[in-house]
């Protein structure tokens, strides 16, 4: 075994206190394509940036534009919880991992059986009308673009425009799912960070809360912070996760 894997097999096999940080690598080992990577949704063409799509102000101005890009690129079906979130989800349910906090929004740690999970950018498992707020779950979305003449989904109940829960751009993260975070991750012994950037703020803020010696970077690219962790491994999380 990998002496570094080793060291992160030995501090999961000795802490209750871990928490996991999480970001799209830990989704594309399930097939959910990233943001940022070379072939994720950053790197393809569209009449419009993504990251302008995926703003408060497009979604509001060329709602049907955004729904067209939804549909293609996050309403995504089939996905399976993959070897990362399937341990996560084990080391919960043993008493050792006190919660997930993710960047994702695809409900994939729910599906494996995480039962603590911070959603910090929302998920698209949840869809709510803008005007009486009824929820839609992540199927009734679905059908409603797909039957949409302008892809956009209409509540049943009263018309108005139904809007995923998620955090787009120009939008702030939910304050209580923030907090919760930071309090996990300030009382946490070891803190596991896998597949992410670290370049999204504010959530890559969370881990200036840590305040252990524990600190495990996990990503295939190097992040900003390799120099603060107390290891890191260069790989896949999923591969990482089945060795521990």
């Amino acid at each position: 075994m990998d002496e570094k894997i080793a060291t992160l097999k030995k501090w999961v096999d000795e802490s209750d206190n871990i928490v996991f940080f999480g970001g799209a690598g830990v989704s594309t080992e399930s097939g959910i394509p990233d943001f940022r990577s070379v072939d994720g949704l950053y790197n393809q063409k569209y009449d419009y940036p993504p990251e302008t799509i995926l703003s408060h102000t497009f979604f509001m101005r060329k709602t049907s534009e955004f729904y067209k890009f939804y549909k293609d690129k996050l309403l995504l079906e089939g996905a399976k919880p993959n070897k990362a979130h399937l341990k996560l989800a084990e080391l919960e349910k043993a008493g050792k991992l006190k919660a997930v906090i993710t960047q994702n929004i695809d409900g994939l740690h729910q599906d494996a059986g995480s039962k603590e999970v911070m959603e910090l950018h929302g998920s698209v498992q949840r869809n709510y009308c803008m005007k009486c707020h009824a929820f839609y779950d992540f199927a009734a979305i679905k059908e409603k673009v797909n039957e949409a003449e302008d892809m956009v989904p209409k509540c049943d109940k009263c018309g108005g425009i139904i809007k995923p829960d998620v955090v787009l751009y120009e939008e702030g993260l939910d304050g209580l799912t923030m907090q919760k975070s930071v309090q996990y991750i300030q009382n946490a012994d070891v803190l596991i960070i896998g597949g992410t950037s670290l370049a999204v703020y504010p959530a890559a803020g969370l881990i200036d809360y840590y305040r252990g010696n524990k600190l495990v970077l996990i990503n295939l690219q190097p992040t900003p912070r390799d120099k603060y962790a107390n290891l890191c491994i260069a790989g896949k999380i999923g591969e990482v996760f089945s060795q521990i």
